[in-house]
């Protein structure tokens, strides 16, 4: 339960420092509105789609030319959806990387301590959030699979997709202040272990956030606070000394 207390406190950032965390929904509202502009596009052109994809129903009677048409449609339009939910993080990160950013470094400054120069820089976040989508897409089509099981194959999809991409979100963005004090991979997964359970929560309480409609517009600028100091939290717990990469 520490993980959820880190969003919390990212979200608090909303009444000191509004003008920041409003810069920070600039990223995922475009994202959106690519979003809804693609499925926009999809309603509209889903039946023409639909039609080329199924030339063998063309003689079927008409009621079970409409029945597999609808269905198939229905499939493509979900699959969207799927396919839009899992890389949504992904590409706000990606492409909102210098509002981010800003967030990051100024939640380091209000922390204290050292302060790194720089951060992982747009190539390397756009590398990372390439993975994170390839991983989301895995993902979603997983929990469809499971989603096919009878009886608890709903509940079980839903619960391991959450908790599965709360964790993934978690570690890309707790990364960023990992990333910009030299860490390689190995490193940062070590840091990542010194709290599994706080990581699990943090990433799992802003999965389900996302989940809400326009959730992910307000939290992400929270979350990239609440992942800056979850960080820094963790570098100060004992471990081994972490590598710098070369």
């Amino acid at each position: 339960m520490r993980g959820p207390g880190y969003l919390l406190r990212g979200l608090g950032l909303w009444r000191t420092r509004p003008g920041l965390m409003l810069l920070g929904m600039v990223p995922a509202l475009l994202v959106l509105l690519l979003v809804v502009g693609g499925l926009v596009v999809l309603l509209l052109q889903v039946g023409d789609l639909v039609a080329w994809a199924t030339p063998f129903a063309a003689d079927w009677a008409t009621g079970a030319r409409a029945l597999v048409r609808v269905a198939l449609g229905l499939l493509v339009v979900v699959g969207f959806l799927v396919v839009a939910s899992m890389t949504f993080t992904a590409l706000a990160l990606t492409l909102g990387d210098p509002f981010y950013a800003r967030i990051w470094a100024e939640t380091e400054r209000m922390l204290g301590g050292d302060v790194p120069d720089a951060g992982p820089g747009f190539w390397r976040s756009a590398v990372d959030g390439l993975v994170l989508a390839g991983t989301g897409l895995l993902l979603g089509v997983g929990v469809l699979v499971l989603g096919l099981l009878p009886v608890v194959g709903t509940a079980v999809g839903l619960v391991l997709g959450v908790a599965v991409s709360g964790r993934l979100l978690a570690a890309e963005l707790v990364s960023r202040a990992l990333e910009a004090r030299g860490m390689d991979r190995a490193a940062r997964a070590e840091v990542l272990r010194r709290d599994r359970g706080a990581v699990l929560g943090f990433g799992v309480a802003t999965q389900l956030c996302f989940l809400v409609p326009l959730g992910a517009v307000a939290v992400m600028p929270a979350a990239v606070a609440g992942a800056t100091m979850l960080a820094r939290d963790l570098l100060d717990r004992p471990g081994r000394a972490p590598q710098r990469a070369p």
